[in-house]
């Protein structure tokens, strides 16, 4: 049951929820905004409900697959295997050529259920830091920094701790552009 709790976490992250609610509305979301096809660009080109499925599924994708993956009882250690699994998937949709999002609701529902009061934390801080300033990628970005460094205090096992250190390191690497953007002053904020 391991193996197929990790590929079945692998299969749903990468159901790209974002680009199929886009196309019912005609949308090609990687051909718009920014051409991440996560909430936050689907629910600038599309709207604000499309955005709001967007965010609900791809972080209810990362649930089911910790979920279903406990409820076989697979051991704990592998747990962390199939967060990242879930992320992978999403980042690396075979559906979309391996191509994907940035990870971030999935990864956001996959270790809620895995470590909640790890990531009760890391979403604290991506709250916080989009009120103030009014941009999900330095949320998401500080969120996804804060990460590893919760899982560590809270006790999380070193599994579980380096795992969401690699799903960190690819969230902020997937958000380089917008990096880039911040940098340049460009980085649309919320409105």
């Amino acid at each position: 049951m391991t193996g197929i709790s990790v590929i079945l976490a692998f299969l749903l992250g990468s159901i790209p929820f974002g680009l199929l609610f886009a196309r019912t509305s005609g949308v090609d979301v990687r051909r718009s905004g920014s051409g991440n096809i996560g909430a936050t660009n689907v629910g600038r080109t599309v709207g604000q409900g499309a955005g709001a499925l967007t965010l609900a599924c791809d972080f209810g994708k990362g649930v089911l697959a910790v979920t279903l993956a406990k409820w076989t009882d697979i051991p704990h250690e592998w747990v962390a295997t199939v967060c990242l699994a879930a992320v992978l998937g999403h980042v690396y949709s075979p559906w979309l050529c391996f191509r994907g999002g940035k990870g971030v609701a999935t990864a956001a529902g996959a270790f809620l259920v895995a470590a909640p009061l790890a990531i009760a934390i890391s979403l604290v801080v991506f709250a916080a830091a989009v009120k103030l300033g009014r941009r999900v990628s330095v949320g998401s970005i500080l969120g996804a920094a804060v990460m590893p460094f919760s899982l560590y205090g809270a006790g999380a096992s070193p599994q579980m701790t380096t795992a969401g250190a690699i799903v960190a390191a690819l969230v902020i690497i997937r958000h380089r552009d917008n990096l880039k953007r911040l940098l340049a002053g460009t980085e649309p904020k919320l409105s």
